[in-house]
């Protein structure tokens, strides 16, 4: 058998076992990667001295107590923007540095960049890859790109159009609700409880053609839907449960877990049934001949797309596409509504204005629904969603994760592989025609607002 000398370690020759050379290799790799990580993390900490910070709550913890999942940690958020409007350094433990930038200068640096030199931030949405797969918020490259056009056509203003009727009969349904709250004697209402199932209701009917009645009674899809949203929230700000073999050992993962099989069971079920109601052949005709008589849902539009090739999307596809509009939707719209009501609560002369300006618009009609090509004749009620879609955006920040360093208009250097996370703004249009419906509905409806101090 060879012998191994380890003089060096002031042992004597050794027998030179498979195992042994196993575990000296192994140990070697190990300290290898321990040290090229030491040498790199103190690298970007030198590097990343000339970005400003706010002051850590301790040395473990960094910057983690200053952002919880709560009103406080927006405030702090809010300041901390405020404080460093050029971006700043926070830490999220001791170990995981991230920059944040909010100044336009700044934030053009990196939206400019490639995807290939600042694609997604992985580990901040990795999060979402078991419920949305590989679906256009989280996709990249080529397939990006492919599904991209592939899904243009959805939001043509052929499709869009008759849209505004589900958005209508919903916002009827909410109304309706809330006068009855209302007769009962209640003054407080959680609006965006309300609004979310609002979205959710129009999600549904616009990308299944389901009509689950879930702002009047419970749904299991809904409330797994809601609750894959608040557990991915929670597991954000949770930074040692990011892998996933710890996460799903906990009570969280669980349910995460059960959650995820029946938002998918039920996708797949809708899938399924759509295709085994298509016809063998003129698919195409199909669909184009169902359009003229009845509202095409996404589902249908997934099922009709096709790439250069001519290849549609398999079923796997069609299902991350389906779920990521349901999560993308409705929690962004409800927040951009309830946002928008908050802001009319606040100044009720802007809202009587806004309703006024909807009346004259129905005045000599026999109906009283918003219809599409009234969404460009009301100035002022645009202008007010716009403006509380500046203050409060549904989406506060996307994140990026830079594969080579990148030079900032000051000199500055952002190391590579430094997670950056982008302060922006978004506009859906869902939240305009959503809400525009809403008003219509809401003529001896006034929304005031209580402040808790």
């Amino acid at each position: 058998m060879l012998e191994l000398s380890l003089s060096w370690l002031g042992l004597g020759p050794v027998a030179a076992s498979p195992w042994l050379l196993l575990l000296l290799v192994g140990a070697s790799w190990i300290l290898a990667h321990v040290l090229a990580w030491t040498y790199t993390f103190y690298n970007n900490s030198r590097r990343l001295r000339c970005f400003l910070q706010p002051p850590k709550c301790n040395w473990f913890l960094g910057h983690m107590d200053l952002v919880p999942p709560t009103e406080q940690g927006l405030i702090n958020f809010t300041q901390m923007v405020a404080n460093y409007p050029q971006g700043y350094l926070i830490w999220f433990g001791p170990t995981i540095p991230m920059v944040v930038f909010c100044h336009p200068d700044m934030l053009r640096s990196i939206t400019n960049a490639s995807a290939a030199i600042a694609p997604k931030d992985m580990q901040f949405y990795g999060t979402l890859k078991p419920w949305l797969g590989d679906g256009l918020l989280l996709s990249a490259g080529d397939k990006w790109s492919s599904h991209r056009r592939m899904l243009t056509p959805a939001f043509h203003f052929n499709i869009l159009k008759p849209y505004m009727k589900i958005f209508a009969e919903s916002a009827e349904i909410m109304h309706a609700k809330w006068e009855h709250l209302v007769t009962e004697g209640h003054t407080h209402l959680d609006m965006f409880e309300h609004i979310s199932l609002l979205t959710l209701d129009n999600l549904q009917k616009c990308v299944f053609s389901f009509d689950s009645n879930c702002q009047e009674k419970p749904s299991e899809y809904i409330a797994a839907i809601l609750e894959l949203s608040a557990l991915v929230s929670k597991r954000n700000q949770q930074i040692f449960l990011y892998m996933d073999f710890l996460y799903y050992l906990t009570s969280d993962g669980q349910r995460f877990r059960k959650a995820c099989r029946l938002v998918h069971d039920f996708t797949d079920a809708v899938i399924q049934e759509r295709r085994r109601t298509l016809p063998k052949e003129n698919i195409d005709d199909f669909l184009k001949a169902k359009a003229k008589t009845k509202t095409l849902d996404f589902i249908d539009v997934l099922l009709l797309t096709k790439d250069e090739d001519g290849k549609g999307l398999s079923d796997e596809d069609i299902r991350a596409e389906a779920d990521t509009f349901m999560f993308e939707g409705h929690d962004t719209t409800a927040s951009g509504l309830s946002w928008i009501l908050y802001n009319l609560a606040k100044h009720p002369e802007y809202q009587e204005r806004c309703r006024q300006e909807v009346q004259d618009l129905l005045r000599d009609r026999e109906s009283k629904e918003i219809e599409w090509d009234d969404l460009a004749q009301l100035p002022f009620l645009t202008m007010c969603i716009k403006e509380s879609l500046r203050l409060h955006p549904p989406v506060t920040s996307i994140s990026r994760r830079c594969t080579q360093d990148i030079v900032l208009p000051d000199g500055r250097v952002i190391p590579k592989g430094l997670p950056l996370p982008l302060r922006l703004r978004k506009h859906q249009r869902e939240v305009t025609s959503g809400f525009y419906s809403l008003l219509s509905r809401s003529q001896e409806l006034h929304w005031s607002v209580i402040r808790h101090d």
